[in-house]
């Protein structure tokens, strides 16, 4: 059996929520955001095993969190980095087997299973796979000389998890920080690897502001 992995990054501070309390941590339905991801993935495969990434900052405060909830799900626990990307390195430096990796925002707790299967489906197919969804709204290219429409047809907004065979996600995580990557797909681009993308579900957004609570 191929082992399944998902690895969640939960590096939040709060601060465009308007809450000192990290924005993982804050409650929805009796309990935080952060668990209702955790069980996105376990309702869809009960066998997927967890890496969760936080600040070390973040972990007491977690732990009490986990007591307080009595939240018995089994995970292996990495530091953050500095940046995003530090951070996805040092969870995956803890998934020591192959097989495929789902690798989360800790804040997308609506990921559907369907987008989930789309994932893995994908990801056993050609390699790896990136959930997105169609841009609605009209879009204007903008920049210091000029602003123009462009054709939205052409544009799709990119969620997560993404997702990977470990081996080759840990490959691309070795090659040195670059300002470029702004998600791990385009971690793995830089190797030439070409990147697959799958239909999202529009639900699945990062929650960020006081308005996604609701």
């Amino acid at each position: 059996m191929l082992k399944k992995f998902a690895l969640i990054v939960a590096g939040g501070s709060g601060s465009r929520m308007q809450q000192m309390l990290p924005k993982q941590f804050i409650e929805i339905a009796g309990k935080p955001i952060l668990m209702h991801t955790f069980e996105a993935f376990s309702h869809f495969d009960t066998s997927i095993e967890f890496v969760l990434v936080l600040p070390e900052s973040q972990v007491k405060t977690w732990e009490k969190l986990c007591s307080n909830h009595n939240f018995n799900i089994p995970f292996q626990l990495a530091h953050g980095g500095t940046v995003r990307f530090e951070s996805v390195k040092n969870g995956l430096n803890l998934i020591q087997e192959d097989g495929i990796v789902f690798i989360h925002d800790g804040v997308r707790p609506f990921v559907s299973e369907q987008t989930l299967q789309n994932c893995l489906n994908a990801t056993l197919d050609k390699g790896n796979a990136l959930p997105v969804v169609p841009v609605t709204e009209s879009v204007r290219y903008i920049d210091k000389q000029k602003n123009q429409a462009v054709d939205r047809s052409k544009y799709f907004l990119v969620q997560t998890p993404q997702t990977f065979y470990v081996s080759e996600i840990k490959e691309a995580y070795n090659q040195p920080y670059s300002s470029r990557f702004t998600d791990d797909a385009s971690v793995l681009e830089k190797l030439g690897k070409e990147i697959n993308t799958v239909p999202g579900n529009r639900e699945n957004i990062k929650i960020t502001y006081p308005e996604d609570m609701i």
